[in-house]
């Protein structure tokens, strides 16, 4: 019996995959436990639209995920602070603060994409990764500054 699988079965395959499987497993396991549907003409046909709606769906927020790193690319952010000794900051430069710096720019990322290590406590000019997807990193720049 054919059936299409709802969601992941181990050693089985993955939501939306059409296995074969033999039919006690898929009557009395996989279709009441909701696991799988019927292979017929209508849940194929099902199947592909959810398909196309999917992957409709995925091109729009990487095209949404590409606007925004050419937003960021070349991006330089400049923000001042008092000093305490030579060329060290009173206070530091989280990654807070550079959300707030891209929010001024119109730029909206999740914090959790800055990739700031540790937070700066020295003037100077530094580049900072942004993840904006598992293959997607852009570098900006930021230039911290004496206040006079």
């Amino acid at each position: 019996m054919e059936v299409i699988l709802r969601t992941d079965v181990p050693k089985l395959g993955k939501a939306g995959d059409v296995v074969k499987v033999k039919d006690g497993f898929a009557r009395n396991y996989l279709i009441p436990k909701g696991l799988a549907v019927p292979a017929n003409q209508k849940t194929l046909k099902a199947l592909e639209n959810q398909r196309k709606i999917f992957l409709a769906k995925a091109e729009r927020a990487k095209r949404k995920l590409l606007t925004t790193a050419e937003k960021l690319k070349g991006l330089v952010l400049t923000t001042y602070r008092k000093t305490i000794e030579e060329d060290r900051i009173f206070g530091s430069v989280s990654t807070a603060d550079l959300l707030n710096l891209l929010k001024e720019k119109g730029i909206e990322i999740d914090k959790k994409q800055i990739l700031l290590e540790e937070p700066i406590k020295k003037l100077g000019i530094y580049e900072i990764p942004i993840k904006l997807s598992s293959d997607l990193i852009v570098n900006i720049k930021l230039e911290v500054l004496e206040e006079k």
